[in-house]
């Protein structure tokens, strides 16, 4: 986390956009300074009706009583329309402020969040990380809306008053400034208490939200379990900790305003007092003194609301810290500056003396090599951790290897942009992922441009999906819902074939593709494999052996290391652990 305060980060991250910060702020302070421009009128006003022909505005040029009364109607219309036309002006220019930051500020901190890698994921919870981009960028703006404004509007009033006061009875002004200092250590003092309250009430925040989405996510695991109470009662729990974190800040934040009431009421009625006394003595005017008194609630009763502004305030920073921490969080895995040609990749793949191990935890591969020809079909196989996937997040750069090397076409993956390696790669993943939309929206998904129709359908149709599709109401054009809920799971999976298909990538990857595929579904896509592989580089990790018994080499991976390699039939021959697989898959040994 930063040292800074959120609020220097955050002028400085709206560096872009202070020429209209400084125009909203001129705005704010002008508007208050004709706001505060009454008082003076009913004290020219009285000093009119009181002085007569000896008033100040007879001073200017006004002889009369009615021309003076009449030059005073008219400078208040002027003022007045000018107090308006101010604070449409800030009122408009703080909202565009506002709306604005929060746009970009939410599309910064996203796009940062999908340039991270994998890893940081593994120790964030996607509500936490929506309360952060939802829930926080919205809590800046609303004090952007009119915290901001407040705030400079009481520094406003502070400085005209008080220079009012100094001019007309310098006597009688420290009275009425008095409060100021105990106002500004108070709100020093509060700011500093209230601030790690405020912290912990977002960190509560995260963790309820956390806690929903988690729980929405695996309603059917929740149902499926009966878990419907103990689920509550752990929402119960997180909400009533977040509760209880802003009862503590409110219990803090609420003290304030009352205080200040106090501390300012002794200001106000030593004006009164004083002040009355000496325009009773003839010592200070009487218009003056009605100036005074006016002014001196002008400047103190709104400090009352001082409590609730920086409450705003103190939110709106706890927020900022939140958001700004994010941004800040450094990319770990950056792409290279070489161009990659997806038109022109071969497809040769080669793992070079590679050792990776997850963050915590032993190595996955240890000094792992492997070549991969141009359009060959691998088939890699083994049991549960012996690094399979591993292979494939290396690959498309998820994570990156702690030693070795990996290329493509010759080329380390490391000094290649991510958009090109990426692209030149179509991953199925065992854990299907479909979004919301239409069928062919989620086939196309990523594709540049308008998605062909026909391309659309010759995916369907080699990833063995065309027919369950054209039996949707509404066929291509059927909506799936979100995360394809309304699919089955072999379903699903053959869209998320398709959708690598389309995509026509010169290195295809299927991550256990047919995990979640019945038996007719499996032999579908096993007799459309040809056509699924041909012309690009294929590696399959395979639960299932049928599915990879055409393969061109089969890799056993054990420890993750390379046991046995070799075609289908040598390795039964051979009578090692891909034989024993065989066996126990094909039933003709017990496990």
């Amino acid at each position: 986390m930063s040292p800074r305060h959120p609020l220097k980060r955050l002028v400085g991250y709206a560096r872009g956009r202070h020429r209209l910060l400084w125009v909203a702020s001129i705005c704010s302070i002008l508007n208050k300074i004709f706001d505060l421009a009454p008082p003076a009128l009913i004290g020219a006003a009285i000093d009119v009706v009181v002085e007569r022909e000896a008033s100040m505005i007879a001073r200017l040029g006004f002889e009369s009583v009615t021309e003076q009364l009449w030059a005073l109607a008219g400078l208040t219309v002027v003022i007045w329309g000018l107090e308006s036309v101010f604070e449409y002006a800030y009122g408009v220019l703080w909202r565009h402020l506002a709306q604005d930051l929060q746009h970009n500020l939410r599309l910064d901190a996203y796009g940062h969040v999908q340039r991270l890698e994998m890893a940081y994921f593994e120790d964030q919870s996607t509500g936490g990380l929506m309360s952060i981009l939802n829930d926080d960028i919205n809590q800046l703006e609303r004090f952007l809306d009119g915290g901001a404004n407040d705030l400079l509007q009481v520094g406003t009033t502070v400085v005209v008053i008080s220079t009012a006061f100094f001019a007309l009875a310098p006597g009688v002004a420290w009275m009425a400034l008095l409060p100021m200092p105990f106002i500004l250590w108070g709100s020093m003092a509060f700011q500093r208490r209230i601030a790690p309250r405020y912290a912990e009430v977002r960190e509560r925040a995260g963790e309820v939200n956390g806690l929903l989405s988690n729980n929405l996510s695996g309603i059917a695991t929740i149902k499926s379990f009966t878990a419907e109470g103990f689920e509550v009662e752990r929402v119960e729990a997180a909400s009533a900790a977040y509760r209880e974190a802003n009862r503590r800040a409110i219990r803090l934040s609420s003290a304030f305003s009352p205080l200040i009431r106090m501390v300012i009421v002794v200001g106000f009625t030593a004006t009164l007092v004083v002040g009355g006394e000496l325009a009773f003595s003839g010592s200070l005017a009487v218009g003056s003194y009605g100036v005074m008194v006016f002014l001196t609630q002008r400047l103190l009763w709104p400090l009352t609301r001082l409590g609730q502004t920086f409450d705003l305030y103190q939110r709106a920073m706890a927020s900022t810290a939140r958001v700004l921490d994010l941004l800040d969080t450094a990319v770990s895995i950056e792409g290279g500056q070489e161009a990659l040609e997806v038109g022109a990749v071969r497809g040769e793949v080669v793992f070079e003396a590679v050792t990776f191990a997850y963050p915590g935890r032993p190595p996955v591969l240890k000094d792992f090599s492997l070549r991969v020809e141009a359009g060959q079909t691998v088939a890699i196989v083994g049991s549960t951790g012996s690094g399979k996937t591993t292979l494939v997040n290396l690959l498309l750069r998820f994570y990156d290897a702690g030693s070795g090397r990996i290329l493509l076409d010759g080329r380390d993956i490391k000094g290649l942009r991510l958009g090109d390696l990426r692209g030149a790669v179509g991953l199925v993943s065992q854990q299907v992922f479909l979004f919301q939309g239409s069928v062919r929206e989620n086939i196309a998904y990523g594709g540049a441009g308008s998605a062909a129709a026909d391309r659309i359908e010759a995916a369907g149709q080699a990833a063995e999906a065309h027919g369950f599709i054209e039996r949707l109401p509404g066929g291509y054009e059927a909506v799936i819902g979100e995360r394809g809920q309304k699919l089955s799971g072999g379903q699903r999976q053959r869209m998320s074939i398709a959708r690598a298909l389309y995509k026509d990538p010169p290195v295809l990857i299927l991550d256990e593709a047919t995990s979640a595929v019945d038996n007719e579904t499996e032999a579908a896509i096993q007799r459309s494999l040809s056509r699924i592989t041909a012309g690009r580089t294929t590696i399959v990790i395979a639960p299932r052996l049928s599915t990879i018994r055409s393969a061109d080499r089969i890799i056993v991976m054990e420890e993750g290391e390379v046991r046995e390699s070799g075609r289908h039939e040598a390795l039964l021959a051979e009578g090692g652990i891909y034989a024993q697989l065989w066996r126990v898959q094909t039933g003709e040994r017990a496990l």
